[in-house]
């Protein structure tokens, strides 16, 4: 075990530093791995099972599809960049970090995290264009033009998220090797240094309205656009066909966002009220959760790819 630093104590630049999991709960969040263990488990079949029905049916290598696609192997990276050690760390206890792979984990989580976002917002965007002008859908949106916005989020994610790790990694001491977390967050690794954290502070609250800020209300912008289109069709069933090839997407975005500001409103605001341990689990729920919801919610409301399970399902079972 490694000793309890004293008050006044530093440290220099550790070799490694100790993930504790959830606070206050002891022996207890043992107990937790029956959530986040099926929900990681979830996550991995689901998002797996999404990206090889897109590569196989060449009825789903559509832009829309596409994007989605997109959206699942994010969630699968996402998933895999925390849960397994969140796992060990619930199940086996505290557990050492090495102080590259720290950095490297809080780089990939917040990073993924961005990606997230930009593809929830450029799903958003193909909605609109699809209900709004259908007929030049196919001129506007295409395969090509998917894959350089897939590539233009992740280069964005990169340009913005490398600053953490370089801004935690100028300091040279710290107060402890502790992290009373599951993962290593920015804010989390933030709290031991010795040293001016203002620009790290500042930095983490500009890059959160920011990013969340601008995709959310590019999403609410596309919404309006479409709102604007079905109101206008003539009939209410097509009004409602319209409005149900956007209902996945609404699920996902509620699924995300939600969560999403729930963390960041007990992190910010509520920190002398709301207990640690209730803002670490819901910091781990947020990145957990969509994951393991996304594929089946597009699994159920999809009838492309509902059907297209279907099909395999029935396939393997003719051969026995």
């Amino acid at each position: 075990m490694t000793e309890a630093p004293q008050p006044n104590a530093t440290f220099s630049r550790p070799a490694f530093f100790i993930m504790t999991g959830i606070p206050g709960l002891g022996g207890a969040q043992a107990w937790l791995t029956l959530v986040f263990g099926p929900a990681y488990l979830l996550s991995l079949l689901g998002n797996g099972a999404l990206l090889a029905v897109v590569q196989t049916a060449s009825t789903l290598q559509q832009p829309m599809f596409l994007l989605l696609a997109t959206l699942a192997a994010t969630d699968l990276s996402l998933a895999t960049s925390i849960a397994p050690g969140l796992l060990a760390v619930l199940w086996l206890g505290p557990r050492p970090v090495p102080y590259a792979a720290c950095l490297a984990q809080m780089f990939f989580v917040h990073a993924l995290t961005a990606v997230e976002s930009g593809v929830l917002l450029a799903m958003a965007c193909d909605r609109a264009v699809a209900v709004g002008r259908p007929l030049h859908y196919p001129i506007l949106v295409t395969k090509a033009r998917v894959g350089y916005a897939a590539l233009a989020l992740a280069l964005k994610a990169v340009a913005i998220v490398v600053p953490f790790p370089l801004l935690v990694a100028r300091f040279e001491h710290f107060q402890a090797q502790t992290i009373d977390h599951a993962y290593c967050a920015h804010m989390a690794v933030v709290e031991l240094v010795v040293g001016n954290t203002r620009a790290n502070n500042l930095y983490g609250l500009v890059l959160s309205l920011a990013v969340s800020g601008i995709d959310i209300l590019g999403i609410t912008g596309s919404y309006g656009l479409i709102a604007h289109a079905v109101l206008r069709l003539p009939t209410r069933e097509a009004r409602t066909k319209a409005f149900g090839t956007c209902s996945s997407h609404i699920c996902v975005i509620l699924a995300f966002y939600v969560p999403g500001l729930f963390s960041y409103l007990t992190h910010r605001f509520g920190r002398h009220t709301v207990p640690k341990p209730v803002h670490v689990l819901l910091s781990n729920t947020y990145l957990l959760l969509p994951p393991a919801l996304n594929p089946l919610i597009y699994g159920a409301r999809t009838k492309q790819i509902r059907d297209r399970l279907l099909e395999i399902f029935t396939f393997k079972k003719s051969q026995f």
